[in-house]
């Protein structure tokens, strides 16, 4: 054991009966268990959020499979590296089964190029691809890789996963066992909660806390709940701005908006600013939703985002937080109604695939005098001088006679 590796490192298990968390592909009747303990493997990609263990995931394989394992990370690797691991698995004297385990970290970072040269090895059989990755692999990640691969989706540990990770940190030799720690379980609960689902930041939060604090005069290190704040900080936000997160993200936000609940709407607001999104990115997206979504139903509701906007724009953060969240809990709390949004879309679907005939004579311009003698604008009923500001006349096009875009409902 090298005590100079970080204690996130050292705490990573080497067998599926250390691996905790991910019950839901990793037990015990099912497939992927089961794959890994009879050594059956085949291709997969494993995404998540950091620190939910993908990687940890990848060294247990490395310590069941008899295969040759590889492991290289796509921030620093090439194509060079693929060729070297594929020479070395086909060389029957470096390895005689012909066949290897290549888990690459981050595989999302390797270019097209890059991913296709995996993939004749892959789909005959010669590498067994592990990938690990925090996006979204089906936007990511070459589709004919992904349709030769089992794509598994990790979900962030829970807090009770991470309080039983901190607790065996603390008594196991290789973590910090050599220390008299004295940590209360609710202090130890308080910072499963702040990770956040990242394990990685609770450990080296946990180890910042012990290195950091001096022994009493029993020889005891005790490890209050303001030792931990210290160590850690603030909450860990999981959120990526440039990453498949911003999308979910902003798609919860939207759709809370558009479904009336303002408390939901204030939640995916802070966590999008808390996540460094763009204010002026969030202002649109409430100015759209007001027309979108509110519509006739409120026509107030895009004045407020639009104002809301330009203020934005003028004054921005940290104080443009409250007038996005103005204008989000107006939008939200508003009446609903897509009657403009469907109509719109119903007739652009009717210009472009329809013959929909000529605009009536009566109602087309006639700027100059001897187009009104070719019929232009001739019987145009102006409605200001009938009562009622109304009268009945032709507008649609004979051929669009009785359709009905707009919905008064």
């Amino acid at each position: 054991m090298n005590k100079n590796e970080p204690l996130a490192f050292r705490m990573r298990p080497k067998t599926l009966e250390e691996y905790v968390g991910q019950e839901h592909v990793l037990g015990k009747d099912k497939i992927l268990y089961r794959t890994i303990k009879a050594d059956r493997l085949s291709s997969i990609i494993l995404f998540g959020p950091p620190g939910c263990g993908k990687t940890s995931l990848a060294r247990v394989i490395s310590e069941t499979t008899k295969y040759k394992f590889y492991k290289i990370n796509a921030v620093t690797a090439g194509v060079a590296d693929i060729k070297r691991v594929i020479e070395e698995t086909k060389n029957f004297m470096l390895n005689p089964s012909g066949k290897s385990i290549l888990f690459i970290d981050e595989i999302h970072r390797f270019n097209k190029l890059q991913q296709d040269a995996l993939l004749p090895y892959v789909e005959n059989g010669t590498i067994i691809l592990i990938g690990a990755t925090t996006e979204n692999p089906y936007f990511e990640v070459n589709k004919a890789l992904i349709s030769r691969s089992m794509v598994i989706k990790l979900e962030p540990l829970t807090e009770e996963n991470i309080y039983q990770i901190l607790k065996n940190a603390i008594k196991r030799p290789d973590g910090l066992g050599e220390y008299n720690i004295k940590i209360e379980d609710e202090t130890l609960k308080k910072l499963a909660s702040i990770a956040n689902g990242d394990v990685r930041t609770a450990l080296n939060g946990l180890e910042v806390a012990v290195l950091t604090t001096a022994m009493d005069e029993n020889g005891f290190i005790n490890i209050t709940d303001e030792i931990i704040k210290n160590s850690v900080q603030e909450r860990k936000a999981v959120f990526d701005k440039n990453g498949d997160s911003h999308y979910d993200n902003i798609s919860a936000f939207i759709k809370s908006m558009r479904g009336s609940d303002p408390d939901a709407t204030i939640f995916y607001l802070a966590r999008a600013l808390n996540g460094g999104e763009d204010p002026m990115f969030l202002a649109r997206r409430i100015v759209i939703c007001a027309s979108e979504d509110v519509g006739m139903a409120n026509p107030n509701a895009l004045v407020v985002a639009n104002s809301a906007m330009q203020a934005v724009h003028m004054i921005g953060m940290p104080e443009a937080r409250i007038l996005l969240a103005e204008a989000a809990v107006y939008v939200a709390t508003s009446k609903k109604s897509n009657a403009s949004y469907m109509a719109i879309n119903k007739a652009l679907e009717d210009v472009q695939t329809k013959d929909t005939g000529e605009i009536p004579m009566h109602i087309r311009n006639a700027p100059i005098e001897k187009m009104k003698e070719l019929g232009y604008s001739e019987g145009y009923l102006y409605p200001h001088n009938f009562p009622g500001h109304y009268v009945e006349q032709q507008y649609l096009p004979d051929k669009m006679l009785g359709t009905k875009y707009y919905n008064y409902e």
